[in-house]
């Protein structure tokens, strides 16, 4: 990444260009050219700016290749000055400038010359079902997508894609999902009190511009706010032919937010539980892997980094409550009548924040997969599952060696 990237969100840089996460104002669109850059990119079929091949397969060549990225700066540039007057006291705004100016110097790019031109919108899009994804879907595949299910809750926890449950020591703001269609990132800080625990307190959903359906848009909440509104303050986005790509709905306002997203298929909803922030998603596979190598940090694809992952049962209670285990179990118990990885973690934000009010993020992530999975034997995991299925590779591992062994002795 370049330093003004680095610099301004080093945690969600991509290539040679930065998404930005700050709050932007309605009229302020930066985040629509940042987007309208990565497009221009794809179509060369180059995630590192001057080398790869067309989307199509075919090699491009070097100059043709840096002819298309010079033109993409341009139209990137000139974006920016759409936006001068109301993005003049953004943050972000000032930085992508100042980015777009070192990339035009490092790729000796002339200031004048042509502009990307716009995406051409693919044959299967004129159908009136193209904003409409389960339509879509069934029409192309004659039945219906196949979804999986995230959620991130409490100290914080990780439900993944693949069922795997983890629980993270992470602190600050990590992506969660983050994808061609949706990125998601979370923000953990330290809980009030001087517990070991922490808590999310801040959640940031970017619907990328998908042109032929929505615009670009920016959904935040924080603790003791979670606004039934994107950050325009809209309700909907992307009108077409009397159907919303983007709807934002609440039946708890401050607390709860349920956000459609039609054209992607995919569902998600955001809670104030207790102290804490919580996040879940329901969203078909192909939209899930539709990621680049580049995109190598999502919790709810490969969950926590190794080295953040901490033992839910061995959780540290905090100092000021050296008993706080004695009634917890019997708490958790009562509200989660299985010993699942919801309990589990309902009795290790227990102990570890000793406050009662924590069990409610377990309560809520565990009604919220019951609503968003079908399978109703995939709702409760097993605590050690995850384990289970590491030894039952290694098993199969040393099964093989054995065998191996034995040929070779023969």
């Amino acid at each position: 990444g370049f330093s003004w990237c680095s610099l301004y969100c080093p945690s969600t840089c991509h290539s040679d260009v930065c998404i930005f996460l700050s709050a932007v104002r309605a009229s302020c669109r930066i985040l629509r050219c940042n987007s309208d850059f990565v497009a221009a990119k794809l179509d060369l079929g180059s995630s590192g700016g001057g080398e790869g091949g067309a989307a199509g397969g075919a090699a491009l060549s070097r100059e043709a290749v840096n002819t298309g990225y010079c033109s993409a700066l341009r139209s990137y540039a000139m974006c920016t000055k759409r936006m001068a007057r109301p993005c003049r006291g953004d943050l972000a705004y000032h930085s992508a400038v100042q980015g777009i100016e070192d990339l035009l110097i490092q790729y000796r790019c002339p200031r004048a010359g042509p502009t990307a031109q716009p995406r051409p919108l693919p044959q299967d899009t004129l159908s009136g079902d193209a904003c409409l994804y389960e339509r879509s879907f069934f029409s192309r595949e004659g039945r219906t997508p196949e979804y999986l299910h995230c959620s991130v809750f409490g100290d914080p926890h990780v439900r993944t894609f693949n069922d795997n449950f983890q629980t993270c020591a992470v602190q600050g703001a990590w992506p969660v999902i983050d994808n061609e269609y949706l990125y998601i990132q979370a923000t953990s800080s330290p809980s009030t009190g001087g517990s070991y625990s922490t808590t999310l307190t801040k959640i940031t959903i970017i619907f990328k511009n998908t042109r032929q359906c929505t615009d670009q848009q920016l959904y935040q909440a924080e603790l003791h706010n979670v606004p039934a509104a994107f950050a325009d303050g809209s309700v909907s986005s992307g009108e077409r032919r009397g159907h919303h790509s983007l709807t934002v709905w609440t039946q708890s306002p401050g607390r709860h937010a349920e956000i459609r997203a039609a054209h992607i298929g995919t569902l998600l909803v955001v809670r104030q539980s207790g102290r804490s922030l919580s996040l879940s998603v329901r969203s078909p596979r192909s939209i899930v892997e539709a990621f680049g190598p580049e995109q190598d940090l999502q919790l709810c694809v490969w969950g926590c980094p190794p080295s953040q992952r901490v033992n839910t049962l061995h959780p540290v209670p905090p100092d000021s409550m050296p008993s706080a285990a004695v009634s917890t179990h019997a708490h958790c118990a009562a509200l989660l009548p299985v010993q699942d990885v919801y309990y589990q973690a309902c009795v290790f934000d227990l102990i570890t924040s000793g406050d009662v009010n924590s069990s409610t993020a377990a309560v809520s992530a565990l009604q919220d997969a019951r609503n968003m999975i079908s399978d109703r034997e995939r709702v409760h995991l097993k605590p050690f599952a995850s384990a289970e299925r590491l030894q039952a590779r290694l098993d199969l591992l040393l099964l093989l060696l054995s065998m191996l062994g034995t040929i070779s002795r023969a």
